[in-house]
């Protein structure tokens, strides 16, 4: 049970740029995971790569084109630097609930979350009660996939980063995630979303991510009946903006390879258009 929940915990901060679930309008991208970043007086070109966090071994992929752009850059920066021990500790802390889900929750809410649990994991909600909701998401998330060896495409770069010697950095902090998405949701929406991580859903995500298809897996990842714009405009827009106005210092002094939850590359607010927005050239590697 403590390695199954160390590895649920590893995976919170991974999961929920694919889990948001708010429509916007999104202008048409094409169908590619890998963009190049250049102009706006950068020496070098940077690039930004859009992840599904986590896939069982048998879907993982990575593209030459990834790879080539990956080996060319002098630097990592991910979601959240999981390369630095500090972050990794902050997730296990933070994994544990506030106060135990039987307090937190009402009688009704422990009930749907009990039935969630028992069909999807064959837990119950007495074995969950002293995690948080979000480590109860990510476990659920997990389970979805259907298989035992998921692969991480962050400890996936991390690995190759190492072994290149080149340094990972990270645009916001545990901390700072775990309160945006604590803050983003309330108890009724995050159960909402706990009983739409199906098996389903996650088929179609991962289809649509091997397709490359960037527009199809945003259009999934966003609909209006799960949640609100407030919501969606804390976990997504925000976030997004946050990094974009962070990103510059970093591209102006080497090629970087950043690597961040596909979702947050469309809209109009996605990272893509915002960088475009700010005059940089952002255009698609189909090959």
């Amino acid at each position: 049970m403590k390695n199954l929940f160390k590895s649920a915990v590893t995976a919170i901060v991974l999961i929920f740029s694919l889990s948001i679930q708010a429509q916007t309008k999104s202008p048409k991208l094409e169908n590619s995971l890998l963009w190049e970043v250049s102009g706006n007086g950068l020496e070098k070109p940077s690039y930004l790569y859009g992840t599904i966090h986590m896939i069982c071994g048998s879907d993982f992929f990575m593209s030459e084109k990834a790879k080539k752009a990956f080996e060319s850059s002098n630097k990592l920066v991910l979601e959240i630097n999981f390369a630095d021990p500090n972050e990794m500790s902050d997730i296990q802390k933070m994994a544990m609930g506030k106060e135990p889900l039987s307090k937190k929750l009402s009688p009704e809410q422990l009930s749907r979350l009990d039935a969630i649990l028992k069909k999807e994991t064959g837990m119950t909600v007495q074995q969950v009660d002293g995690f948080s909701l979000m480590t109860v998401m990510s476990l659920i998330s997990m389970k979805s996939f259907g298989c035992t060896d998921l692969k991480f495409y962050e400890m996936e770069f991390i690995e190759q980063a190492k072994k290149r010697n080149i340094e990972v950095g990270g645009l916001e902090t545990v901390k700072s995630q775990f309160s945006i998405l604590e803050n983003a949701y309330s108890n009724d929406e995050m159960i909402d979303l706990l009983s739409e991580s199906t098996p389903e859903e996650t088929t179609k995500l991962v289809s649509l991510y091997k397709g490359e298809n960037v527009d199809g897996a945003y259009a999934i990842a966003t609909d209006l009946k799960f949640t609100s714009e407030k919501t969606k405009k804390a976990i997504l827009d925000d976030r997004n903006k946050n990094w974009v106005k962070d990103m510059p210092e970093v591209m102006k002094k080497e090629s970087a390879f950043f690597a961040v939850g596909a979702a947050h590359l469309g809209g109009e607010e996605g990272v893509i258009n915002l960088l475009r927005k700010a005059g940089y050239k952002v255009k698609p590697i189909l090959k």
